[in-house]
């Protein structure tokens, strides 16, 4: 064991007196406390952007119609007599993709499972620093809250969608909600990015430097590994989104003009001139693309474990599946170009980033080919995380095959910026990434709260839910295709969309319908928590290290000694074995070879 992980393991040894209130809830180092923490924050995040898009689902479904429901939640300022204000539409579409990107998948996916998998499948008593740790979360949550309170500004909360491009973010003059709910967001986007930046590196030390006797780096859960890849994709993308916001604060308030060109408004030319809008779409999109896989790789490390496990099979092609983790990593941060086919960018560097972006197929091919190579002739249980787990394959090979369509620059051109690319990024992004959080919910649940949740909710919820998401995101592709594009508020001023009305009331029709299946998730999830059957010490009869931990928490993990590893971690129904897996801590036979 490493020097580092000897004195981590003396500075834990005291740690099991009882803590107060504040010290265990509250201001917790103790990384399953700080994941629990991340999970409800991220859940309540969540429940506010599904509202969000359900407002706004009704003005696209049944346009300049009163909802009663708008006016309570809205007001009259925004909702007068019950129809949704032209300028809220932006800022609650705006808010929704935020709040889902950063708050839910982000935050919600890293903070929880990265803080709960990291020390515990690698033998460490905690993460490198405690402290940093915490801070992570709170930055985290205080950044949400400011996000949430710039719903109730008086001019509105941000409006220039969740991209926030120059000139409707850089002057304060431009809309209503320009103002101060624009400030708002930037300031708490930069603050968001402090914590992702403090849990990424806590995520890289700890498994580096913390990992238990004999855990080398090829005995590693692919957890672990997305986990690691994708702490590094922030710790490298994300201070240029801060760059980026930090410039944009300057426009706003100092002065400069990094964004903003020969512009008028009223007729009256602006001071600023000089600078460059499209400046900050390469900075933005040089953050946002390796955001996607931010968001993706957890869901697919969660999802190796879970169907390893319930398949009961050695996952097919371990190392192939870290290479092609590692090829996205990098690929992922030369492909950012293609969100800017059409901003005049120089036509043989759109053919370079079409190239860089269907390479990115390769890998994330080879991944879904694995799961299914994994799952054929397996054992199957299906566990509601199971099946959320063979959701996320369904999701991520239906949203890859549009993304073919949109890598091309010649097919971009026409479908750039309508429903199209809308339902493309939600079934990747939105859908599978979603799908990968609920299965390693379901999956890890009785390890954080040491109970078990209910099996026919679970399914309920699955079935519901893939429906639903497919009844949503399926339909908006010939949206797209129709030539509706994206952020408008009302079709029926177009006569050429009228074709697509129907198509709008069946996707909000859907939508109701899932944002009422999470109903299901939620009263299981609290329910369970509080009243939920008492879980076993392996209840998944899983191979990797967390499940040899005792079921009642403690600070450090392991009573006694950290455990010793010895195999890989998906030796599943091995020959000469008596049960079908044999855990990371059995030593090898004589008899028997490594995997």
């Amino acid at each position: 064991m490493s020097a580092t992980a000897e004195s981590h393991e003396h500075a834990h040894a005291h740690h099991h007196e009882k803590e107060s209130f504040v010290s265990k809830y509250i201001f917790s180092q103790d990384h399953k406390m700080i994941s629990k923490q991340f999970l409800v924050t991220a859940v309540f995040m969540g429940i506010i952007a599904m509202m969000l898009s359900i407002f706004f689902r009704l003005q696209l479904a049944w346009p300049g119609e009163s909802f009663e429901i708008l006016n309570f939640f809205l007001g009259d300022k925004w909702a007068p007599d019950g129809v949704l204000d032209r300028n809220m539409y932006l800022s609650l579409v705006t808010l929704h993709g935020t709040i889902m990107v950063f708050f839910v998948l982000t935050g919600g996916l890293s903070g929880t499972f990265s803080n709960l998998l990291i020390p515990l499948q690698i033998g460490a008593r905690d993460m490198a620093s405690g402290m940093l740790n915490m801070l992570s979360y709170w930055f985290f949550f205080v950044s949400s809250v400011i996000m949430v309170a710039s719903l109730f500004v008086e001019t509105g909360a941000a409006g220039g969608g969740w991209t926030i491009y120059p000139p409707l973010s850089a002057l304060p003059q431009a809309m209503p909600s320009s103002g101060l709910g624009m400030t708002l967001w930037l300031i708490s986007m930069a603050i968001f990015i402090a914590s992702s930046l403090l849990g990424s590196l806590n995520y890289i030390v700890t498994i580096l430097n913390l990992r238990t006797k004999g855990m080398k780096m090829t005995r590693l859960p692919l957890t672990i590994w997305a986990f690691f890849i994708t702490a590094i994709l922030g710790v490298l993308s994300f201070p240029v989104l801060f760059a980026a916001v930090l410039l944009l604060i300057m426009d706003r308030s100092m002065g400069t003009s990094f964004y903003l060109s020969d512009i008028y408004i009223g007729s009256e030319a602006l001071d600023p001139v000089g600078g460059s809008p499209i400046l900050y779409e390469h900075l933005f999109w040089f953050l946002g693309h390796p955001e996607v896989y931010i968001v993706l790789l957890p869901a697919l490390g969660i999802t190796s474990e879970i169907i390893a496990t319930n398949a009961r099979k050695p996952i097919f092609g371990y190392r192939a599946m870290i290479g092609s983790i590692l090829a996205i990593g990098f690929l992922s941060f030369i492909v950012w170009g293609h969100h800017m086919f059409l901003s005049g960018m120089n036509p043989f560097l759109g053919s370079v980033f079409v190239f860089t972006t269907l390479l990115i197929a390769i890998p994330s091919a080879v991944k879904a080919f694995n799961y299914i190579t994994t799952i054929w002739k397996g054992n199957v249980i299906f566990t509601p995380g199971m099946l959320f787990s063979i959701g996320l394959v369904s999701t991520f090979v239906t949203g890859g095959l549009t993304g073919i369509i949109l890598a091309d620059s010649a097919l971009d051109i026409t479908i750039h910026d309508t429903y199209f690319v809308v339902a493309h990024f939600h079934i990747v992004m939105g859908l599978s990434a979603i799908f990968g959080m609920f299965a390693g919910v379901y999956h890890w649940f009785p390890k954080m709260f040491g109970r078990m949740m209910n099996t026919k909710l679970g399914y309920a919820h699955f079935w519901l839910t893939i429906i639903g998401g497919y009844g949503v995101f399926f339909p908006m592709h010939f949206v797209g295709m129709a030539g509706a594009p994206r952020r408008y508020y009302q079709y029926t001023d177009y006569a050429m969309f009228d074709g697509v009305a129907d198509l709008n009331v069946l996707i909000t029709g859907f939508a109701i319908m899932a944002a009422a299946a999470q109903g299901i998730f939620l009263f299981n999830f609290f329910y369970s928590a509080f009243k939920g059957q008492r879980a076993v010490q392996n209840p998944w009869k899983s191979n990797t290290l967390e499940w040899t931990t005792p079921v009642e928490h403690i600070h450090g993990n392991w009573e006694g000694a950290l455990p010793e590893v010895h195999r890989w971690p998906y030796d599943y129904s091995k020959d000469g074995w008596d049960e079908d897996f044999v855990p990371q801590t059995v030593p090898l036979r004589s008899d028997e070879e490594e995997h």
